[in-house]
């Protein structure tokens, strides 16, 4: 089963992400509460846990939920191969993927201690399109058009 193992906030950009047990998802702006929504885009950044892990094999062992400035950390599902207008239904939530990966202007302290980084290849951006609340543990699903 594929599901939400971390909700991840920043109330200012440029800092860390810190993990709450829910959010409220906003039609055009994202998760409330964060620095990076908007009505834009990528109004919520996801990163599989499987992702991250790939990470830790390289010797990054303090990596923990948000530490990729992810906003949810998922599991038991591989993004960055979803094709962008991929619908998933978080919770009773349902968003749609916009954007996988993005380009790094400044190399984060990951990519500085083993030269790359995960997050712009495997990270994927959603837009709302149902709002709701969201928990962690809340199951992720495709939604079949």
């Amino acid at each position: 089963m594929a599901k939400i193992t971390s909700i991840n906030l920043s109330p200012h950009k440029g800092t860390f992400k810190y993990p709450v047990e829910q959010a409220e998802l906003k039609m055009d702006h994202g998760i409330v509460g964060d620095a990076h929504a908007g009505d834009w885009h990528r109004q919520i950044s996801l990163l599989a846990r499987e992702s991250i892990d790939k990470m830790t094999a390289l010797g990054l062992n303090d990596l923990v939920p948000g530490k990729f400035a992810e906003n949810l950390t998922t599991e038991g599902i591989e993004l960055f191969t979803l094709p962008v207008g991929t619908r998933l239904k978080l919770g009773e939530c349902l968003v749609e993927v916009t954007q996988i990966g993005k380009e790094c202007h400044q190399h984060c302290e990951i990519y500085k201690k083993v030269g790359q980084c995960i997050m712009p290849r495997e990270g994927i951006f959603v837009k709302v399109l149902i709002p709701g609340v969201i928990r962690v543990g809340d199951e992720i699903l495709m939604e079949t058009l």
